[in-house]
Formats: C-alpha cells, structure tokens, sequence
C-alpha cells in the first residue's frame, strides 16, 4: 500500500438513490447513505489491487459532511486518498463533487481482513 494512492468512483444518481427512496429523508436529493456508499466505494478500490486473494477491506469509521444536494440525473464522482497505513489500519480522506461543486468531503477507516476469518465470526 502507498500512501498518496488514489480512486475516483463515479455515479449517475437514480431515482433510488434518493434521501425519500432510501428513507433517509423527505426530498429527492442524493440521499447521504449513497453519498458515502460512493465514498466507501473509492477508497476500498484504492487499495484492493495492493490485497492478496484472501484478504479485503471492511469500513471500521466514517465521518462526513454533506455540503450540497444533488438532482436525480447529476453524476457524482468521488475520490478517496489513502493518507495512512498503520499495519492494518487505513485511513483516507475522502470527497465528492458534481462537476467543479464539492458537495461532501471527510475521513474514512477501513481495516483489512482475511475473508475467511472474518465471516467465521458470524458462526
């Protein structure tokens, strides 16, 4: 893992990605959960390629502000930046924008995991 990589994971927001179809909300803006699902996304591809085949990376934190709403058809891209590697700890800094407009930005901790392990402890 090096510190300073990057992904841009880009989405065209739906109907169903929506603050009311999500529950999260009244509107039909970008819902906040979709927001950080995209942002999620971005930093666990960020650092899959670095991965064996037996492990993957989990969200452990994420904090985030959503600055901006954003209309059924506007496409989102967001990047998340690997800042820290502390064994298997990673920390990214995170944002999204529409077009040149930032609309949320934060921090995000995932933790890397052996798959195996980790779904035994649901057993």
């Amino acid at each position: 893992m090096i510190e300073g990589s990057n992904h841009t994971s880009f989405h065209i927001v739906a109907p169903e990605d929506t603050a009311i179809a999500q529950g999260s909300g009244q509107l039909k803006v970008l819902a906040t959960p979709r927001l950080v699902a995209l942002m999620e996304n971005a930093a666990m591809l960020t650092v899959a390629p670095s991965l064996s085949p037996e492990e993957t990376t989990v969200g452990g934190q994420i904090f985030i502000t959503h600055l901006a709403p954003s209309a059924v058809g506007t496409e989102i891209a967001a990047t998340a930046v690997l800042e820290k590697v502390e064994g298997r700890k990673l920390t990214f800094s995170v944002a999204a924008k529409e077009g040149d407009k930032l609309i949320g930005e934060g921090t995000h901790i995932r933790f890397i995991v052996n798959k195996e392990k980790f779904m035994a402890k649901l057993k």
